[in-house]
């Protein structure tokens, strides 16, 4: 998933930043990742190996804590982005969609397995 990540925000970088700015390009990556991250999820729901409902919640939370680590710690200390920068992300009131995108990722687990049930029902 990070290499998904890195890749996306790579493509983000060189293509949509140049044309619409550092920020928007943030705030349109975050559903734009959501919804790579998801198809990963969906890719990968059985080989996670979660069985249980509170299995796959706690699986979102790895994914969350991981990725709060990768964004924030490594942009911080390996990428040197100013914390001003990164909280931006995280300020829904001035427009950031960081937070959005967490609440997601911590669902996908869940979400993927459903939606897997769901299409083994319909076959």
């Amino acid at each position: 998933m990070m290499l998904a990540e890195s890749i996306h925000g790579t493509l983000r970088a060189l293509f949509l930043k140049p044309r619409i700015g550092a920020f928007l390009a943030r705030q349109i990556s975050v559903f734009t990742a959501s919804a790579i991250l998801f198809a990963i999820a969906c890719w990968f729901s059985r080989w996670i190996g979660a069985s249980s409902t509170s299995q796959r919640i706690a699986v979102g939370f790895v994914w969350l804590a991981l990725t709060l680590f990768f964004d924030v710690g490594l942009g911080h200390y390996a990428f040197g982005r100013s914390w001003e920068l990164l909280g931006e992300d995280f300020n829904l009131l001035h427009g950031g969609m960081f937070p959005i995108g967490l609440v997601l990722l911590t669902g996908m687990p869940l979400i993927a397995q459903r939606l897997a049930k769901t299409e083994r029902r319909r076959q």
